[in-house]
């Protein structure tokens, strides 16, 4: 979003990265594991779009209304896939908050995109809430387990603790982006 330009491309960097090895995974022999990393594909490009400093590039006026667009698109979507397993909620979460994010960028004046104080909405409140929940949850998941070991060797596009790596670098970015709204 519109921080310190230094921190933003980490996050630009974070992001596209992200959003890369989600492309690699939607070659997956697994059906569902494509699916999903379509979804966090657009994410972490969409994620990534929107975290270049503003100081390096300020984009046209319509282009919030178009990222909000998108991700109103993606969240129902996710919403419509939330129907067959509630592992499908945290996507509609993320996406609604990105579509949220755009909104309220479009919304604001373009001098003025920041909060000083304590002046937090309550709905980014929450998400904040949320996501802090999930990068910690999602950290204890990639602690290693006594006695798990190696298998079979697994394609990089297929290895689950890359994808809930992934998934945790994502969450990152978007308190990050949080804070800096």
């Amino acid at each position: 979003m519109h921080g310190p330009a230094s921190p933003g491309w980490l996050l630009v960097a974070l992001c596209a990265a992200t959003g890369a090895y989600c492309l690699l995974r939607m070659r997956s022999a697994v059906e569902e594991q494509r699916r999903a990393a379509g979804g966090e594909a657009l994410m972490g490009f969409g994620m990534a779009a929107m975290a270049v400093p503003a100081a390096a590039f300020t984009p046209p006026q319509w282009a919030w209304p178009a990222f909000a667009a998108v991700f109103g698109a993606a969240a129902l979507r996710a919403l419509w896939a939330a129907r067959a397993g509630v592992h499908h909620l945290h996507h509609l979460v993320g996406t609604a908050a990105m579509a949220y994010m755009a909104a309220v960028m479009a919304a604001a004046p373009a001098h003025q995109h920041g909060h000083g104080g304590s002046d937090v909405p309550l709905l980014t409140g929450a998400l904040l809430l949320y996501f802090t929940g999930y990068v910690l949850l999602a950290g204890v998941r990639l602690l290693p387990v006594a006695g798990a070991g190696g298998g079979a060797a697994v394609a990089w596009s297929d290895r689950p603790e890359v994808a809930r790596a992934c998934r945790l670098s994502m969450g990152i970015g978007m308190l990050a982006m949080l804070l800096t709204m």
